[in-house]
């Protein structure tokens, strides 16, 4: 058995600014904060932790930091929609008016958008 095999994993996303990356990931994105204490706020995605750490010089990297598996991408591209947040078009992508890409040959889509800190999030039927 490896070190690790049965370690529930536990999600890292940094913000520059708790206060304002709390109100997205709770009020937004509709996750239940399990905790907050002085160097982050920790979330419950499906039974795992997302903390989301302040980290004050942080710079977002451009690719997907955190995605979400979700049954159904137009549902939820359009829920988040409703909450104000669009999905990002790529230069080569092949994307709808949802900003959905779906892979050719497969049944595999995914949107991307981005928290306030600029990190690229997103919803996948994978």
């Amino acid at each position: 058995m490896g070190i690790l095999e049965t370690a529930k994993p536990v999600a890292i996303i940094c913000t520059r600014d708790r206060a304002r990356a709390a109100k997205f990931y709770r009020d937004t994105l509709g996750l239940r904060m399990k905790l907050e204490d002085d160097y982050a706020v920790v979330f419950d995605v499906a039974g795992i932790d997302l903390r989301v750490s302040t980290v004050p010089d942080f710079t977002p990297h451009e690719h997907t930091a955190l995605g979400f598996s979700v049954l159904d991408v137009t549902a939820a591209v359009k829920a988040l929609r409703e909450k104000g947040v669009t999905c990002n078009i790529y230069k080569g992508f092949d994307q709808d008016e949802l900003g959905i890409f779906s892979l050719p040959n497969s049944p595999l889509r995914v949107a991307w958008f981005n928290d306030p800190d600029g990190n690229v999030l997103s919803v996948t039927n994978a």
